[in-house]
């Protein structure tokens, strides 16, 4: 039996997890969870899955989930909270598997912690990688840890990979198992077919209502802009440990191929079924085997037809941003990210326009580009140095 702990639990990508263990309680015992403040979701699962421990981020929270929970009379559940008790349930002994469901960079030191402790790691943190990169993956080398992507691409994309290349995550040698391209597929979000001029009038409402995926709002509004296509172009260069060359992105509109792998013999493997992160969950959680996900199987006869486009760079300068900053380095990727994590807060509070989302990250990046990274603590300098340098431009910033 599996011993889990979910950071990020009452996400859309920790509630999907749950949705899966929930029909396996055999094969999985959930040891811990964690959130940042939302007591009542987490209530509803402590009483389900009755954990050991949970984490609240915010202390003022987490006191709030105790009364809660000593009036359910749950008290034997151990309460804590603070970031770095988000590191500290990562790494117990209790725990052999972390699912890293945490969005953006607030992520990074849980997921790095569960990573250093040799865990079974699901990672649906693409930041931890985009802000991180090498450091990362010699982590991984380094412990021994096993890495398994949950984004619904990554996870197609490993799975069309011969199982050698599965076992060396981050440091597999793809060319040498025949690979010549990795391609990253992308729905284009809901504004594929706007104009240049209306994207300049978006609603946060608008940008959230993504038309084949249940996602949260910040992951929304990186679709539409394609920054979380982008994101994923830089995480897979360090997944599959391949050159930014070796990745195409193509647009397909209706989400049913998640990913391809296109090999030099002309043969192309793609993952395919219907838009539900449970799949790819359901996949890394009993790999190499196969169990149910309580996803319905993919009906051919009914599927629309598959369409595939060439990606517009114009109407979606983010995803050209982040593929420029995978080549310049990594300093240009932590700076991507963290600028990338204010502007979309400062669209979501309608604070400034969807379209100087890209103005400000833009702004960001060549301002940060040279920045030497080498360590984590550079890591966390940098992200720290780029959320104030952004902020100060969406202060400036007219809506």
């Amino acid at each position: 039996m599996q011993k889990l702990c979910i950071l990020g639990s009452t996400g859309s990508i920790g509630k999907s997890t749950l949705d899966v263990v929930r029909l396996h309680p055999e094969k999985f015992d959930i040891v811990s969870l964690s959130a940042y403040s939302s007591v009542d979701d987490m209530l509803a699962q402590c009483l389900e899955f009755r954990p050991t421990e949970v984490v609240m981020v915010s202390q003022q929270h987490a006191e709030a989930l105790v009364s809660k929970l000593i009036a359910a009379k749950l008290s034997d559940i151990v309460v804590t909270s603070g970031t770095c008790a988000l590191e500290d349930i990562a790494k117990k002994s209790a725990t052999d598997t972390v699912v890293a469901a945490i969005v953006g960079a607030s992520g990074l030191l849980p997921t790095l912690a569960a990573v250093k402790a040799g865990k079974k790691v699901l990672l649906a943190n693409k930041e931890a990688l985009v802000t991180s990169g090498a450091i990362f993956i010699d982590a991984v080398k380094k412990s021994g840890a096993q890495l398994l992507p949950i984004d619904s691409e990554h996870n197609a994309i490993f799975q069309c990979l011969p199982l050698s290349a599965q076992q060396q995550p981050g440091y597999c040698d793809l060319a040498n198992e025949g690979v010549s391209k990795v391609l990253l597929t992308g729905s284009g979000g809901p504004f594929r077919t706007w104009t240049l001029e209306e994207l300049d009038n978006v609603t946060p409402e608008q940008a959230c209502a993504h038309p084949n995926w249940d996602m949260g709002r910040k992951i929304s509004v990186d679709s539409a802009t394609m920054m979380n296509k982008g994101l994923e172009f830089i995480e897979a260069k360090w997944l599959f440990n391949i050159e930014p060359e070796d990745i195409q992105v193509v647009l397909h509109p209706q989400s049913t191929i998640h990913s391809m792998v296109q090999y030099k013999d002309g043969s192309v493997l793609a993952q395919m079924g219907n838009p539900d992160m449970r799949t790819p969950i359901a996949h890394a959680l009993s790999f190499p085997q196969r169990i149910e996900s309580g996803v319905e199987p993919f009906d051919f006869f009914s599927a629309k037809s598959f369409e595939f486009q060439a990606v517009d760079f114009i109407k979606y300068p983010n995803l050209k941003l982040a593929i420029d900053a995978c080549k310049s380095g990594q300093g240009a990727c932590t700076a991507l990210n963290a600028a990338n994590e204010i502007a979309v807060d400062a669209f979501l509070n309608e604070k400034i326009k969807f379209t100087d989302i890209a103005k400000i990250n833009e702004t960001s990046v060549n301002k940060f580009v040279s920045e030497k990274v080498t360590s984590i603590e550079d890591v966390v300098a940098l992200d720290k140095s780029v959320r104030v340098f952004a902020q100060s431009l969406i202060t400036k910033t007219k809506h």
